[in-house]
This record gives C-alpha cells, sequence and structure tokens, in this order.
C-alpha cells in the first residue's frame, strides 16, 4: 500500500516564518508589521482564519505577481525539499500540502513535486474582489482534505504521515498514526510519533521511512 505524506507549510515548510509575512515583506516595513500583529492574533485566538484573511488582503491592497513571485523564492524553505518529494514519488507514494495560507502561493510547490497543495481561496492577484470566506480553510479543514486525498490516491488515514508544527495541524496529528512535529510548539509535540528540530526536510523524512 502506498503512504500518503501530508505537509503543512507555515513553520514547517517554512522555517520559523509564514507566507503572509514572507508576502508582506516585499510591500514593505508597514505592512510586514501589520501582517505580524495578525500572525500574533491569530495564534492568541483572538482572530479566526476568515477574519485573518479579511483584514490581510485589505493591508495587500498592491500586491502584484511579481511579488508573490519574490517572496517565493526568497522565503527560508528548508533544505531537501524537492529532494524529499522526489524520493517518495519515486517509491511509488504520493506528497500535498495543506495549508491555511492563501493558495496562491502553496499552488506554487506543484513545480516541486507536490502531487496536490491545498490553501485558502484568495481573489486572483492583483486583488480585484473581495475574500470570500467560505474559501478559506481551517484546522478541521485539514482533516476533511486528507481523507479527500485519501479516496484519490486509494489510501486509508493508516497510510498517511502529516508534518506540522502548531496548533493548526494538531486535528490532523490526532487523526493519524504517524506524524513529525517539525521545530514545534507544545499544540504538536504531544501527540506526534516523531519530532525534529532543524532545517533539512531529508533528516525528517528519514524519522519515518523506516515506519511507512
Amino acid at each position: 500500500m502506498a503512504t500518503l505524506h501530508l505537509f503543512d507549510l507555515d513553520g514547517t515548510l517554512l522555517y520559523g516564518s509564514a507566507a503572509p509575512v514572507e508576502i508582506s515583506r516585499r510591500l514593505g516595513p508597514d505592512v510586514e508589521d501589520g501582517v505580524r500583529e495578525l500572525e500574533r492574533a491569530f495564534a492568541a485566538g483572538e482572530l479566526d482564519p476568515p477574519g485573518f484573511a479579511l483584514r490581510v488582503r485589505a493591508l495587500w491592497a498592491d500586491l502584484t505577481e511579481e511579488h508573490v513571485a519574490a517572496a517565493f523564492e526568497g522565503a527560508p524553505w528548508l533544505a531537501g525539499i524537492r529532494d524529499v518529494w522526489r524520493e517518495i514519488r519515486a517509491a511509488g507514494d504520493r506528497c500535498a500540502v495543506i495549508s491555511l495560507s492563501p493558495g496562491f502561493f502553496v499552488e506554487r510547490l506543484l513545480d516541486w513535486g507536490a502531487d496536490a497543495t491545498y490553501g485558502s481561496r484568495f481573489p486572483a492577484v492583483p486583488f480585484r474582489e473581495p475574500v470570500d470566506p467560505t474559501g478559506i480553510l481551517s484546522a478541521a479543514a485539514k482533516v476533511r482534505i486528507a481523507d479527500e486525498l485519501c479516496a484519490r490516491f486509494g489510501v486509508s488515514r493508516a497510510d498517511c504521515v502529516a508534518y506540522g508544527d502548531s496548533l493548526s495541524d494538531a486535528a490532523l496529528f490526532a487523526a493519524l498514526p504517524v506524524s513529525v512535529a517539525m521545530n514545534a510548539d507544545h499544540h504538536v509535540a504531544e501527540l506526534a510519533s516523531h519530532a525534529y528540530t532543524g532545517r533539512d526536510l531529508r533528516e525528517a523524512y528519514e524519522l519515518v521511512r523506516a515506519a511507512v
């Protein structure tokens, strides 16, 4: 039976950062400071995902595709992502990214070898339309999407491995038998079957390769 590897983005594939922060950095210090405050409020439970998305969309009024591309290329990615995904697919397994961050950023990882990517649905860049709150993902949505991917690839939850770092990954970690806490906080550290601290996805993958 194939294994489905499910990766979070912010704080997991991105070391110590998040896609909204990297995007905002390209728009200047005022926008970056504003988004960091939104990130703090979200982590503290003061904002839900739709509330975060509505506010960040307002801060990104001048966002262009050039900003997004520069943010993606300059982001602090873990080393070895493409190597790991190449090895996963060579073994007949699957890999996907599920993130609360904007889909227009997350989907760029398809070019790195992900079989599927899921992110929150924002308007096309540059923004001309408002955010539709129903398209913004939540932590619970990660479990739903994981089940959809299981059906798509013909596997079960027992055949999945989750990689994540924080509260938004807790529900998925609780639903799956194998998980890797990646540079993680306390929300997932106690739920994970494995833990990794570092900046190379190849090392994290080694922790679970034998187990699956």
